[in-house]
């Protein structure tokens, strides 16, 4: 008797089909392998910039979100291994699921202090809670799915309760990130009318500045919110005889190039290259500065 799903798992490549696993395929290795490799580049990247510019809530939670991108993968090359393992399923599926939970919360903290910086006056929302609402309502999506996850992994993927367990939290996920969008949105409309009212012609690179680096946080967020609206409709089928879950080149492209493309969003998005550097170039001139003396 051989059990396909679960810890307790017998199945191998000699011994069962391929179709007896619950994605049906085994995960790219190549593919696998080249997402860790660029991820641990990020990951070197964004250590190096937080080093450089000293934003060190920035760089923890971009360096933990790439790690746990790195391990996720390395779940699937187990997977590779032994499509059966179900350390490997739940390894990749836990990891890869939250990687973009710690890059949310980079962004909600990086629009929170620019905020604060560029003009606070103009903001709906009192920056703190930018973060405090937010982050509170991914880790509930995050649990939400986990129990999901848990409760569907004990069932081999037939507990319905737990696919929709799982499904309430992407699809709040999707709810709370097209909301944060529309704060962000309505955020910088008032503050490019604010800019014109200035009429400040002499901060001309500056203002170039700031547009990359919102730049850079809008298409980080667009992106993963992207991934989250493919998830949800790649868990609408549930994990038994589902024909979404079982696509992996879906998988490779709104999953795996839409989250390590928005990482590298998130360069341009650093709080170095956008409001940091502009309080060293607005002050470098003061020698009473604390930041005249910054290389």
């Amino acid at each position: 008797m051989f059990n396909s799903f679960g810890p307790g798992a017998n199945c191998t490549l000699d011994l069962c089909p391929i179709e007896w696993t619950v994605y049906q395929y085994r995960p790219n290795l190549p593919v696998s392998i080249v997402f860790m490799a660029l991820y641990a580049i990020a990951l070197i990247i964004h250590i190096y910039l937080g080093l450089r510019w000293r934003s060190w809530g920035f760089m923890t939670f971009m360096v933990i979100g790439c790690l746990y991108a790195i391990i996720g993968y390395g779940g699937r090359v187990i997977l590779w291994t032994n499509p059966w393992s179900f350390a490997g399923f739940m390894i990749q599926m836990v990891c890869i699921t939250g990687t973009p939970v710690f890059f949310t919360a980079t962004i909600y903290v990086t629009l929170s202090r620019a905020i604060r910086f560029f003009a606070l006056e103009i903001s709906r929302l009192p920056p703190r809670l930018f973060y405090w609402l937010f982050i509170s309502a991914d880790i509930l999506c995050l649990a939400l799915q986990a129990i999901g996850g848990a409760l569907t992994s004990t069932s081999s993927g037939s507990s319905q309760i737990g696919v929709d367990i799982a499904m309430a939290g992407l699809i709040l996920q999707v709810i709370i990130l097209v909301i944060f969008c529309g704060f962000f949105v309505d955020y910088m409309i008032r503050y490019v009318k604010l800019q014109r009212s200035r009429m400040r012609s002499k901060k001309n690179t500056i203002a170039t500045r700031q547009r990359l680096f919102f730049g850079g946080l809008a298409s980080a967020i667009i992106l993963i919110l992207a991934r989250c609206a493919y998830r949800v409709d790649e868990l609408s089928q549930g994990y038994s005889d589902s024909t979404k879950i079982t696509d992996e080149q879906l998988f490779i492209g709104l999953e795996g190039v839409l989250i390590y493309v928005s990482v590298i969003s998130l360069f341009i998005g650093h709080p170095g290259f956008g409001h940091l550097a502009t309080r060293i170039l607005s002050h470098a001139s003061s020698p009473t500065s604390p930041y005249s003396a910054r290389p």
